[in-house]
């Protein structure tokens, strides 16, 4: 394959080293796979089809982060752009014998990418992908553009849908706003009833929903689900070291508390709707694995390819510095391979080998795992810290584990014999 210019990379490594010394200056892929390490298979790629959105939402690690990249890239990913992603999945699965990928469509907001070149997109996914690769197809949305004729189709085509939303309707309406200032609490409502009806379910994945320590956490709980989400995933506002979390003061955790309101409300319910961070938290307890990236020690396994074709880590980094997200790669003209070469990748697989030296000392590192990657930056240091959450993860998962501790011996002694 063909590399991009010599020249932009060396900038970017240059201003990635500066930035973030570890892992760019102090991690060395080639010495470390010299040493027995080996990658993790991607098997995450989010293709962000359509730059730009619909909604202004006041919070988003995107438009309003220090990485302003997307203004340089064009509003439409181009059928080049997106085929060449694709022909470059189905080598990399066929050469890695990946068995099972997902395919996340995302942006902006991705129906803003317009139905015909989501199906067209699909189709040649499936008919690109080695037969032994199932590839799963998902999109991310804020809901808004959702009827029910765009999810007949969907369901049509396999692919699964997660929706934006923030609890109440003012809890949502404050931050996730139109362009002219109106809520989109609305329209968003409207779509998960529609996924509700037993005919478009399939199409069903879940709600992602941001926390915010200002809104009830109990009405927040409830108002989600009232949808009947199969999955509500909490995801913490980004923020590190450099942008402390909204509400942050010493000696203060208020995510902790939000979290384990919600937590302790939710926990030995009937029929409990699946919360993933908390599932995460029970599964690594006991030994398990996580599933996303805020919590465990597992490798990342996943990539994204912007609309102009640049092949980036996740979106989260770009609330840490302009670039952080950057690999200097083009999935035109380079293998999904490549990116093993980049520290910053790298890093995001080293588990335990990534940590800090607070974070290896504290007796529930395997199960915060240092927290995302994104919130553990610090200017002038990168990304070897404890996350800018820390003390609120602590908390949460010491809350978590009295908890669980609590009904396991409350179950061994019920099972044990009467003297």
């Amino acid at each position: 394959m063909t590399t991009a210019p010599v020249g932009g990379v060396s900038l970017l490594r240059d201003a990635q080293r500066a930035a973030a010394p570890w892992p760019y200056a102090e991690l060395d892929p080639e010495r470390l796979r010299a040493a027995g390490w080996r990658p993790t298979p991607v098997r995450d790629l989010i293709l962000k089809v359509h730059q730009r959105c619909n909604l202004a939402c006041d919070y988003c690690y995107v438009y309003e982060s220090a990485d302003q990249s997307w203004r340089d890239r064009p509003a439409v990913m181009s059928t080049e752009v997106w085929q060449a992603a694709v022909d470059n999945l189905a080598r990399y699965t066929a050469r890695h014998r990946v068995r099972r990928v997902r395919v996340i469509l995302h942006g902006g907001e991705p129906l803003l990418f317009r139905l015909d070149r989501i199906e067209r997109l699909v189709a040649y996914l499936h008919a690109k992908l080695p037969l032994s690769t199932r590839a799963e197809v998902g999109m991310q949305t804020n809901g808004v553009l959702l009827t029910r004729r765009t999810l007949e189709r969907l369901v049509g085509l396999q692919i699964s849908v997660g929706v934006s939303v923030d609890g109440t309707e003012a809890d949502h309406d404050r931050h996730r706003r139109t362009r002219s200032g109106r809520g989109s609490f609305a329209g968003a409502a409207k779509a998960l009833e529609l996924l509700r009806e037993p005919d478009l379910r399939p199409a069903y994945a879940g709600i992602l929903s941001t926390v915010s320590a200002e809104s009830d956490p109990i009405a927040t709980f409830e108002t989600l689900s009232s949808f009947d989400p199969p999955t509500i995933d909490f995801l913490l506002p980004h923020a590190n070291w450099a942008t402390p979390p909204p509400h942050a003061r010493p000696g203060a955790t208020p995510y902790a508390d939000w979290l384990i309101a919600v937590f302790d409300h939710w926990y030995g319910r009937q029929d409990p709707i699946r919360v993933r961070l908390f599932d995460d938290i029970l599964a690594l307890l006991l030994g398990g694995a996580s599933g996303s990236e805020q919590v465990g020690l597992s490798p990342a396994g996943m990539l994204v390819v912007e609309s102009d074709g640049a092949i980036e880590q996740v979106d989260a980094l770009k609330s840490a510095y302009p670039g952080a997200a950057a690999t200097g790669l083009d999935v035109r003209h380079h293998d999904l391979d490549d990116v093993f070469d980049d520290p910053g990748v790298v890093a995001r697989q080293l588990g335990r080998q990534a940590l800090s030296e607070i974070c290896l000392g504290c007796p529930v590192r395997e199960v915060c795992g240092g927290g995302h990657y994104a919130h553990r930056y610090r200017p002038g240091a990168g990304f070897r810290n404890p996350s800018a959450y820390c003390a609120d993860l602590r908390r949460l998962i010491d809350h978590i584990t009295a908890r669980v501790a609590t009904d396991l011996r409350r179950a061994a002694a019920l099972e044990r014999p009467e003297k």
